[in-house]
């Protein structure tokens, strides 16, 4: 079995310059616009913005998580204390785990709109804008080829 495309390396005729080759003065591809946006520094700063709130968000839920664990395993008395009625502290404990979920969904996505959606779109319009003219050359190409008729 063979893992390697057979196909990759088989240039496409009708997509490049006007000879099929790609000359220095080539149009870049998509990759290449997509690994000049990853490499930007608006991009890194998007990426930056979102570890700063959920690298830290992330490790206090799981401490928060963690800790009920082991104490509702290894404090079993100070879980079944009486708070109000028939509810005990793992009760309560419990209900803000769901309560704590709730609050970090709010944060999060409170934080993406205030600090990140405005930057990551603007990012989405620059990079659409610059593939636009790639799509329009490739769709152009594969019109004369296909005009050309089938490639023997």
């Amino acid at each position: 079995m063979r893992l390697d495309d057979p196909w990759d390396d088989v240039p496409v005729s009708g997509w490049g310059d006007e000879d099929g080759a790609a000359g220095p003065d080539a149009a870049p591809s998509a990759a290449d616009i997509y690994l000049e946006v990853h490499r930007s520094a608006a991009f890194r700063e998007v990426r930056r913005r979102y570890r700063r709130f959920v690298v830290p968000a992330a490790l206090a839920f799981l401490l928060w998580y963690l800790a009920y664990v082991v104490a509702a395993t290894s404090a079993p008395e100070l879980m079944a204390r009486p708070v109000v009625g028939a509810v005990n502290v793992a009760m309560v404990a419990g209900l803000g785990q769901f309560l704590t979920t709730f609050l970090l969904t709010w944060a999060y996505a409170r934080h993406a709109r205030l600090r990140r959606d405005r930057a990551a779109l603007d990012l989405r319009w620059d990079t659409q804008e610059m593939t636009r003219g790639l799509g329009q050359n490739m769709a152009r190409g594969l019109g004369q080829e296909m005009t050309r008729g089938p490639v023997r």
